[in-house]
């Protein structure tokens, strides 16, 4: 099923699970996508900025792509396929959505500047891929570096029809998303889901301005779900005790550098990958951070008992 306009709920951001020697662990991609399943997520988004696509050579990540769309059943698969060069985009966009994924996700590069490069950038983009692939708008200037305003993003939306999601990732950002539910009050904006990013460090308040829900990491994706969900429900204070008491871990895996080694490091904990290797070149986390991030679950655990590891004991053979 193609990712429409109307997508919404939580889209976990799936790492790339690598075996110590750095060969893609399958096994591992199979358990990753059950538990997000099993988390309540209503999609996976792969090959992303934490999926460690670059290091990927270009078979591997079809293949990737490939293992996740069909280990998926009911959840909807976003790849990433964010490129230097269009016939690589292209290549990867069509063969995923060939296995079955619902859509791709496009980043700007790095290079763009002014308004009429990213314009003129995505513009080509779309026909490199084809008008016929729902896409995913990626705004993500911390990492980026390259600034889409408002009226821009409204720009890009309006020349693509196919373009059906943004990833909001801004920071400072909430303010945008009211912008941009302030384009599509006054007609000049289409339908359009937001789904939010940055770890979820703003997902209590970025629900509130008009998120339709969570596109992004963070090794417990049933916080990211219960959040959205009392969110909608109008249960706000619940939705910000729960958040509450995740942020510090969230706050400790948004560290640049070294996030995706947390949220590996967790996931490997909770039985769900095999192994917490990055592929080359990659950072590794010290003695006295896991200790830290062990400090951190066992204050969660307090308030919310999924994160007492001590008593899980998912298999990761």
């Amino acid at each position: 099923m193609k990712l429409t306009p109307k997508a919404a709920g939580t889209f976990a951001i799936a790492p790339t699970p690598f075996h110590d020697d750095g060969r893609v662990d399958d096994a591992s991609i199979d358990r990753l996508t059950d538990f997000y399943a099993e988390a309540g997520c209503d999609g996976i988004t792969v090959l992303g900025i934490m999926g460690e696509a670059p290091k990927l050579e270009a078979a591997e990540a079809q293949a990737v792509a490939t293992r996740f769309v069909k280990r998926s059943k009911s959840m909807q698969i976003i790849v990433g396929v964010s490129s230097p060069g269009f016939a690589a985009m292209r290549s990867l966009a069509r063969a995923s959505m060939d296995a079955g994924a619902a859509g791709v996700m496009i980043a700007p590069p790095p290079t763009l500047r002014t308004d009429d490069q990213i314009t003129s950038y995505f513009k080509q983009a779309i026909e490199a891929i084809g008008d016929d692939i729902p896409w995913v708008l990626q705004d993500y200037p911390l990492t980026l570096t390259v600034v889409m305003t408002p009226a821009v993003i409204r720009k890009i939306i309006m020349d693509s029809k196919s373009c059906v999601m943004l990833k909001h990732e801004d920071w400072p950002g909430l303010e945008k998303i009211t912008t941009l539910r302030g384009f599509q009050k006054d007609g000049s904006l289409r339908e359009l889901s937001i789904l939010t990013g940055n770890g979820g460090v703003f997902l209590d308040f970025e629900m509130e301005r008009g998120a339709d829900g969570a596109m992004t990491g963070y090794a417990f994706p049933e916080l990211l779900v219960d959040v959205v969900r009392l969110q909608k429900q109008g249960e706000r204070d619940k939705a910000h005790d729960l958040f509450d008491a995740h942020l510090p871990l969230i706050r400790y895996e948004q560290q640049l550098g070294i996030g995706l080694a947390v949220r590996k490091y967790v996931l490997q904990k909770r039985g769900v990958i095999a192994s917490a290797a990055q592929r080359k070149p990659g950072p590794t986390i010290t003695a006295t951070a896991k200790a830290e991030i062990d400090y951190l679950l066992s204050r969660v655990a307090r308030f919310d008992k999924r994160a007492n590891l001590q008593q899980q004991s998912r298999a990761a053979g």
